[in-house]
Formats: structure tokens, C-alpha cells, sequence
């Protein structure tokens, strides 16, 4: 019986995993606890339960058991209700990000708050995009935000907002509203980083002229399985017949759709458009 294993796939997003994970403990450490900030997501719940903690008892608790114990409902929703492999990985940067976490020590790069923010941002956002590009998650609100977006058809970001804008609120009251600011500017930093490196759920539409549209047509749906809708129409110039091909199809399979799209018909004349709203059914590549 053949099997679709690749260990060769496997062993790279393991590495990926790792490396990400190492990334997103520097960021912890050099700058989340350096500088005093909260991140977003479950993450920063940890560092604030660390830190009241040892307000009020004078104890350092270890960032690993506190943020796998965090997760520990994040990963439950993960494993029932997304995907199992997706959620294993996941749970392999939880624990890899932990334990780095506990062991690399906490170094201090410069003093100036500012640049703590943006650059720790920057870092943060490289770790979670190198994850999130080998369909894998730094857990915690992820798993959340993916189960109300794929599963209930509901946009989760207000949802995620909602629980960072608590936890820095409940940080500012506690550790000062200047800390409290400063982690805005490093989350934000983190959530541009993953914009410009991750776009899965970007989407292109395509408007393709050409004179063979059913060949067109039947590889958009093999390469991208979406289906597309032929337009008849003609040249005003050379009054020739052709036809519009309109599809919409991912960011990651764009590229490869045009380049196979040329090789059909040289001569397509093609408009792409950004996506901002799409309505209706639409096949989204599953983790």
C-alpha cells in the first residue's frame, strides 16, 4: 500500500518549526522581558500571569508550565475541531518555544523603549510567518481565530482584539500604562511583518483574454480548484471573437496559474485585481 508520507516535507517544517520557535523565545527574551512588553495573544497572557505572580508572591514561575497550560484549551479546539497533523506542529512550537524560552537567558540589546518595540515586533512577526508558511501556528489564539474563520464562517480579528486590548489593559493597570503602550506598537509591528510575509488568505481576481478558454478554464480548476466563468466578447480593434475567463483564485496559487496560463495561450491578455470582499463559496486549501 503506498503511503503519502514525504519525509523530505516533514523533516523541513520540523527544522522550520524549530528555527521558528528559537525566533519567537529571542523575542521573548532579548526583547518582551528586556523591555517589559506584552505581546499578543496567549503568549502575552503568560507573561502577565508571570509577572502578577511574582507581584504578589515573589515567585518566578516558568514560562513553559504556564504557557502549556494556557494552551491547553487552544490545542483541544485544535486537535477536534481543525486538524490533527496542523495541530501537532503547533504543539511542537509550543513546547520548542517554551522550553527555549526558560533556558535562553534574558538580554537586554539597548535601552531605548522604541526601538525594543519595533524591532522585538519585527523578530516576533519573522517567527510566527515562518510557521504560519509551513501550515503550522504559534498556538494559542490561532487555533481560536482559524476555528471561528474556517468553522463558523465568522470574522474572528474582532474576537482576538477584544482579548489583547484585555490583557494590556489589565498590564497597565498593573505595570504601568507606559509598558502597556509600547506593547501596542510591538504588536502591531508583529501583525505587519505577518501581512507582508503571509498571504494565504489573500485572494486575486482574474480577467483573461484569450481564444481558448475551455483549456483555461479546466486549469484553473485542476491547479487551483476553482471554478471560473467564461464571458463571450470581442476585439474592438481586430474584431476578433475571444472570451473572458474570471476566476478568483489564492495568493499562493496565483503565480503559478499565470505562469501555466502563458504556456496554454502566449498571446492572453491578463487583468489581475486584489480581492478585498469575496461572497459565496469559495475552496480554501485545507491545514
Amino acid at each position: 500500500m503506498k503511503t503519502n508520507f514525504n519525509w523530505k516535507k516533514e523533516l523541513s517544517t520540523l527544522i522550520v518549526v524549530i528555527i521558528a520557535s528559537l525566533t519567537m523565545a529571542v523575542s521573548i527574551n532579548t526583547f518582551c522581558n528586556a523591555g517589559e512588553l506584552f505581546p499578543g495573544g496567549v503568549t502575552g497572557l503568560t507573561i502577565l500571569v508571570i509577572r502578577m505572580f511574582k507581584l504578589f508572591t515573589g515567585i518566578d514561575l516558568p514560562y513553559s508550565v504556564v504557557n502549556i497550560l494556557l494552551n491547553a484549551v487552544p490545542v483541544y479546539i485544535g486537535f477536534k475541531f481543525i486538524a490533527k497533523k496542523f495541530t501537532l506542529y503547533s504543539c511542537l512550537v509550543i513546547v520548542f518555544t517554551a522550553l527555549f524560552t526558560d533556558f535562553l537567558p534574558n538580554y537586554k540589546i539597548t535601552e531605548d523603549m522604541l526601538l525594543i518595540s519595533i524591532f522585538g515586533g519585527i523578530v516576533q512577526g519573522l517567527g510566527i510567518s515562518m510557521c504560519l508558511l509551513k501550515d503550522t501556528t504559534s498556538g494559542g489564539t490561532d487555533f481560536i481565530a482559524i476555528y471561528f474563520s474556517e468553522k463558523k464562517h465568522i470574522d474572528s480579528w474582532n474576537l482576538v482584539l477584544g482579548f489583547n486590548v484585555v490583557v494590556l489593559v489589565i498590564a497597565g493597570f498593573m505595570f504601568g500604562w507606559e509598558k502597556a503602550l509600547y506593547s501596542i506598537i510591538f504588536q502591531y509591528v508583529t501583525t505587519k511583518v505577518i501581512q507582508l510575509t503571509f498571504h494565504r488568505y489573500d485572494k486575486e481576481t482574474l480577467l483573461i483574454v484569450t481564444t481558448k478558454p475551455r483549456e483555461i478554464c479546466e486549469l484553473i480548476y485542476n491547479e487551483a480548484n476553482h471554478a471560473a466563468t467564461i464571458l463571450p466578447c470581442e476585439g474592438a480593434y481586430s474584431r476578433r471573437q475571444m472570451s473572458i475567463v474570471y476566476s478568483v483564485v489564492s495568493q499562493d496559487e496565483y503565480s503559478k496559474v499565470i505562469r501555466l496560463v502563458h504556456d496554454i495561450d502566449s498571446s492572453a491578455f491578463i487583468n489581475t485585481l486584489k480581492t478585498e470582499t469575496l461572497i459565496g463559496n469559495f475552496y480554501q486549501r485545507p491545514y
